[in-house]
């Protein structure tokens, strides 16, 4: 009878190491549920550039963002699917892509998630825009997909508003941008992107010699936003809190040569300031790059075009 139940015992081990063993083979063949990073297939989660316009030609495939694509082999990111450009480096070799994430994605011109931008919507392929078409450095996977988090929406609480010029985006105007211009349309109300104590208000006067500002500084992440060309709200003073989303102002055109130029500047500076930092003409970038810091705040750092 010990015998009996010894070998009972056996099978049945034996019964659930096959099922086991067909579970996880089961699992093994089974689609994967999330994507398998750089095989050269665009899967659902990730970021995909094509090496030819309209999705064509060898793909490569990002499930994270990327700073710097590199330059050359071996160790550049390359396009790794079939057809042509496979094996080539990405940087200033993508055409187009397609954004298989939840997220919008930016591309940028420059390393170091800066430069002119081009965006990407959740779900969206397109060819990348002219200026970025074969001169991409890199790509950014936003803070969500919710276009509620975009940076010109936080300012203007619109999605009509739209980045004229991103950090260090200048593309026919000499020197180094130091902030992130967005324009909607004059006298639109312009919201605070962050809470602060207002260190200094200056109103100024419509023509590029009437430059007016308005810096908030956060004294929890030592931080200050400087906000250039906007008429500032009446109400404001110096030394007076400001809390996020809290109308700040109307765009105007003061220190901007023509109003068909009217937008906001902002600038994320270090430390307590009371002014931006020098621009135009200026080839030093006095701010660090600002990407991660407005991420880390919930916002995501697009759109070129609404």
């Amino acid at each position: 009878m010990s015998w009996i139940k010894s070998k009972r015992r056996g099978m049945l081990a034996l019964v659930l190491a096959v099922a086991l063993g067909a579970a996880l083979g089961l699992a093994a063949t089974s689609p994967a549920q999330a994507a398998t990073a750089r095989n050269g297939v665009c899967e659902s989660g990730e970021f995909c550039l094509y090496y030819n316009s309209d999705t064509e030609g060898s793909v490569s495939d990002f499930s994270g963002s990327i700073s710097n694509y590199g330059a050359s082999q071996p160790s550049c990111y390359e396009f790794k699917g079939p057809g042509s450009g496979q094996g080539q480096c990405v940087k200033n070799n993508a055409a187009s892509a397609w954004n298989r994430t939840g997220r919008y994605v930016t591309v940028f011109y420059n390393s170091g998630y800066k430069g002119a931008i081009d965006n990407f919507s959740p779900g969206s392929s397109a060819n990348l825009r002219a200026y970025l078409k074969n001169d991409n450095a890199g790509h950014r996977i936003g803070a969500s997909g919710n276009a509620g988090d975009n940076l010109e929406y936080g300012l203007y609480h619109s999605s009509s508003a739209h980045i004229t010029a991103y950090f260090d985006g200048y593309v026919s105007t000499s020197g180094r941008h130091e902030g992130i211009d967005i324009a909607r349309g004059i006298g639109d109300s312009v919201y605070s992107l962050l809470s602060g104590t207002v260190t200094r208000k200056t109103e100024g006067s419509r023509g590029s010699g009437g430059l007016s500002t308005l810096a908030v500084y956060n004294s929890n992440l030592n931080r200050t936003i400087v906000y250039l060309h906007l008429n500032p709200s009446n109400g404001i003073s110096v030394g007076e809190h400001i809390s996020r989303g809290e109308k700040i102002g109307v765009q105007d055109w003061r220190g901007v040569s023509s109003s068909g130029a009217s937008h906001t500047h902002f600038e994320m500076r270090t430390g307590r300031q009371t002014a931006a930092a020098v621009s135009v003409g200026d080839y030093t970038l006095s701010n660090p790059t600002p990407t991660n810091f407005w991420i880390a705040r919930g916002y995501n750092p697009c759109c070129r075009f609404s």
